[in-house]
């Protein structure tokens, strides 16, 4: 038996690295064991990081003290701020990176934490007594004691990789699977399944002809994910492209259908319903004549591009005559051909919200053992999996969990625990009850001192976070006070078409136009460009768009926080260990099997089981109330 460690991680993946170095940083001795060094946060999939309400977890992972965003920003090769167009609920930061650079600056993360050790290995058992877990054994017959183990293990547990009829074994091509740890875990009493991922051919980009495709750039600006300075990329930038299938592809790619493993049967998982692949979507939306595609760099120097849209487990052969009938693709050639993926992982109703399992004490899962997909669910998974493993192991009973109203961290750890899932869960802003709330731009203001206060968040953050908050409250406070003459702002006015001033008003006022920008007002209010000169310049973006949200958006913000304040009084009222669920004959069937299985905490978790009626709920009121 080797030393024996507080947390042990299985798994290198974004959830495992994020759970290590979580871990390890709120000063629990932690190993990180994985398969291969070389790819720590590798991006399996395509090379970026956020997007619609992923964006929103990177900045969540990066205010509770993570790398995410930091590691992304430093890889940043095109950035994009998306739905700018709608209200800043829905904004979604995205940025493509370098994949290869990405990983390089896990390593080094990794191996600069203070009380985190590596180790290349396979695990293939859990030590279990009593129904506790107390270590593992890797398959060069090595055992390492813990106090806790946090499994991360992706597409690997006994994945599987099908191109056409050909199978191949594995977790991501070229690497190998794992396996015994699901037949272990079934064996002591864990509901288990398998799902299916994808990911599509990579293409030599010499060989693109970039003259028929459009270009997509990235912003300019001063966008990023990290709330701390000095993240900023310095590598270079580089366009996105746009192309299309069209019926001559299609035709094409149907051709291969016969030998297709998603429909004669060999592939019998459930797949991304967003992200599926090109033959799925040829069958689900067969009256559509094109779909888009991406071609995205994979580096700020490499000739490889991700074709995202183009995700396929198509004969190899097929996958290619199909490329080679859209335009800009004709004569492409590819690095290695898209394939699909099955692999297991375990219903997460067997969950607490701390994401400790309910059947073997001290044992956690993050990432896609969950059922999830995406990197940032599971980095987001894995740091919080990561700080609790580190409570349980200190001994006592603090627990670390996220609200619906404090976090997409908390409303996607809910999802997965309470109602489960019966595909590969990826986050939306439409499954946050509280978006005006849940902001990418005020994520620091929700999280970092309750990470400080923990211990994981930095002193840094939290002094930034007070500039921050400081500043944004005397924008205010100026916009209120200060009185704006109509012959400095009417043909402003005029030009955004709003109607022109006939008397002075107050900044503030103005700023509440929808029509109107705070950026536009600062070039033609000289007084307030000098007073906004106190904003450090790094942050001046950030400040300055997150005075004019609140200000515009105050009213909303306010109503949708007193629904969240009213909601929280049924949230926080405690049924654990209340009921006999089986014995409640007042409540439906369904009620008493899912609130069984499930056994919520409280009123507000039973709320959101499906299958719980609110007449359910409200015997169970009425039986609390006796």
């Amino acid at each position: 038996m080797m030393e024996k460690y507080d947390v042990i991680v299985v798994g290198g993946g974004h959830a495992g690295c994020e759970a290590a170095t979580a871990a390890a940083n709120l000063g629990s001795k932690t190993l990180l064991i994985t398969m291969d060094m070389t790819k720590y946060g590798q991006m399996s999939c395509n090379p970026a990081m956020g997007g619609i309400a992923k964006g929103q977890i990177v900045r969540e992972i990066d205010a509770l003290g993570g790398y995410s965003g930091i590691l992304a920003d430093k890889t940043t090769i095109q950035f994009r701020m998306l739905n700018k167009s709608k209200g800043p609920a829905m904004w979604s930061p995205r940025a493509q990176n370098d994949r290869f650079r990405f990983v390089e600056e896990w390593r080094n993360i990794l191996e600069n934490t203070d009380n985190l050790d590596l180790w290349q290995d396979a695990v293939i058992q859990l030590i279990i007594k009593d129904k506790k877990v107390t270590g593992v054994k890797t398959k060069i017959g090595v055992e390492f004691e813990s106090n806790t183990v946090v499994l991360t293990n992706g597409t690997f547990l006994n994945g599987l990789m099908h191109i056409g009829q050909e199978k191949l074994a594995g977790g991501r091509i070229g690497e190998a699977a794992s396996y015994n740890i699901s037949e272990q875990l079934l064996e002591a009493g864990f509901k288990t399944g398998r799902m299916k991922t994808g990911t599509p051919v990579r293409i030599d980009g010499r060989t693109i002809d970039f003259s028929k495709l459009t270009e997509q750039k990235g912003d300019e600006g001063h966008y990023k994910f990290s709330y701390l300075p000095g993240t900023e990329t310095k590598l270079k930038q580089r366009s996105c492209w746009i192309t299309h299938t069209s019926a001559e592809v299609h035709e094409e790619l149907q051709q291969g259908f016969e030998d297709s493993p998603m429909f004669d049967g060999t592939i019998q998982s459930t797949g991304p319903r967003y992200c599926p692949s090109i033959e799925s979507k040829l069958v689900t939306f067969a009256e559509k004549e094109k779909h888009q595609l991406f071609l995205e760099p994979e580096g700020e120097n490499t000739i490889e591009y991700y074709l995202n849209g183009f995700s396929s487990s198509l004969p190899w052969q097929v996958q290619l005559k199909g490329l080679h009938k859209i335009s800009g693709l004709e004569k492409a050639k590819i690095f290695r051909p898209g394939y699909a993926i099955e692999y297991d992982y375990f219903d997460p109703t067997q969950l607490n919200h701390t994401l400790e399992t309910k059947i073997i004490d001290n044992l956690f899962f993050a990432g896609q053992i969950n059922g999830t997909t995406g990197y940032e669910e599971a980095g987001a998974q894995g740091i919080m999996a990561g700080i609790n493993a580190h409570l349980k192991s200190a001994g006592n009973n603090d627990t670390f969990v996220l609200k619906r109203n404090e976090a997409y961290i908390g409303v996607l750890i809910d999802d997965l625990v309470t109602k489960g899932v019966d595909e590969p869960y990826r986050m939306f802003t439409s499954r946050a009850e509280f978006r005006i709330l849940l902001r990418q731009d005020n994520a620091d203001i929700r999280l970092t001192e309750k990470s400080y206060k923990l211990g994981l968040a930095s002193l840094e953050r939290l002094n930034l976070l007070q500039e921050k908050t400081r500043l944004i409250q005397e924008i205010i406070d100026y916009a209120k006070d200060f009185s704006v003459k109509p012959r400095f702002v009417n043909q402003l006015l005029t030009e955004k078409g709003t109607s022109e001033l006939k008397q002075g008003v107050k900044l503030f006022d103005l700023i509440l136009r929808p029509q109107i920008s705070i950026f536009d007002l600062i070039e033609v209010i000289t007084p307030f460009k000098t007073f906004l000169g106190r904003v450090p310049e790094v942050r001046k973006t950030e400040i300055i768009e997150g005075a004019e949200i609140v200000i515009k958006y105050e009213g909303y913000i306010n109503r949708e926080k007193l629904l969240a304040e009213k909601l929280d009084k049924f949230e926080n009222i405690n049924i654990e260990n209340k009921f006999n669920y089986n014995e409640l004959k007042s409540i439906s069937t369904e009620a008493r099997q899912k609130l069984d299985k499930i056994k919520p905490k409280t009123i507000g978790q039973a709320k959101r089981i499906s299958g719980v009626s609110p007449s359910d709920i409200n015997v169970l009121l009425v039986l609390l109330g006796r």
